[in-house]
């Protein structure tokens, strides 16, 4: 069982991790770090790895949590898996359209949408 964390819940649908952010604001260095450590142990924890990162509850995002997403990311190729982003509301999109991140990474309007994209993989 994965350690209980303050920031993520992570929950298995099949072999697709789902993690959910428990804070609206993920904007402090010490808690990106700390997110950042979680989602690498989860992306080593197994080979081919499927993450799925559900922003549903994030209102805002520090840009330092970009370059996070962006080393997990290379993290997640390295080990032959893949990585999903679901449910980004229009505002944090908007900064991912504009650091032209949009294109590096895979993003479902749903978690649904996601996992039937893991699904057909």
């Amino acid at each position: 069982m994965e350690q209980p964390s303050t920031h993520v819940k992570i929950k298995r649908e099949g072999d697709v991790a789902i993690v959910q952010f428990a804070d609206r604001k993920i904007l402090e260095e010490l808690s990106i770090h700390e997110i950042g450590e979680e989602l690498h142990r989860l992306a080593e924890s197994q080979p081919n790895v499927k993450l799925l990162l559900d922003f549903g509850n994030v209102d805002h995002l520090a840009s330092a949590a970009l370059g996070m997403l962006i080393t997990l990311h290379k993290k997640v190729q390295e080990r032959n898996g893949s990585l999903k982003l679901s449910n980004i509301n229009r505002q944090i999109y908007q900064v991912f359209k504009i650091t032209r991140l949009n294109r590096v990474f895979e993003i479902h309007d749903t978690a649904e949408q996601a996992l039937e994209a893991f699904a057909q993989a």
